[in-house]
């Protein structure tokens, strides 16, 4: 159970930098200036999102045998590892937030913006792959908190900062020796 908290929580920190989330709450941060209402809808968005991608990664866990999940699951992490090669941008679409309000703004954005992004397909796997569910579901969401919360506060400069090529490289790596020790048994 630590042990899926623990990767579940690094990995996902370390995927979220520079991805498009992670830019959508920079864009939110500029734009609104308050930054509680903005890390709570994160919040609140990251549990629903990753909650969901983990009861799929459970039930595809509990579908497939053994053998055949060992191999998917091991495929899926190499080839989580050659995407975060891939830098993100952020659409012009997603750029422009609603007028409900910033809480509800940021709730809804984070929530369409990570259908099918890096880290809720991470949390699939994750969840497949580990049998605690809630301890990868509480791992992945305090991961995306790791890497959103500081862009909210300190904005794009420090985005600038960050040598991204180089976290996504650690990324892929992590990535790469997961899949490696998945197939290895």
């Amino acid at each position: 159970m630590i042990e899926a908290f623990l990767i579940s929580t690094g990995v996902v920190a370390l995927a979220e930098m520079g991805d498009k989330t992670q830019l959508l709450a920079l864009v939110l941060a500029a734009r609104y200036r308050k930054p509680v209402p903005i890390i709570l809808g994160i919040l609140v968005a990251t549990i629903a999102n990753h909650a969901i991608a983990g009861v799929v990664g459970a039930w595809i866990a509990s579908a497939l045998g053994e053998e055949l999940l060992r191999w998917i699951l091991g495929v899926s992490f190499i080839a989580m590892a050659a995407w975060m090669l891939i830098p993100d941008k952020l659409d012009d679409d997603e750029q422009k937030p609603a007028r409900y309000g910033v809480f509800v703004t940021t709730l809804v954005a984070f929530f369409l913006v990570e259908m099918g992004d890096k880290t809720q397909i991470a949390t699939v796997a994750l969840a497949a792959h580990y049998s605690s569910l809630i301890a990868v579901v509480v791992g992945t969401t305090l991961g995306m908190m790791i890497a959103n919360v500081p862009a909210v506060y300190l904005g794009e400069v420090a985005a600038q900062k960050l040598p991204m090529r180089i976290v996504h490289s650690v990324v892929a790596f992590v990535f790469v020796v997961l899949g490696v020790v998945i197939l290895v048994g």
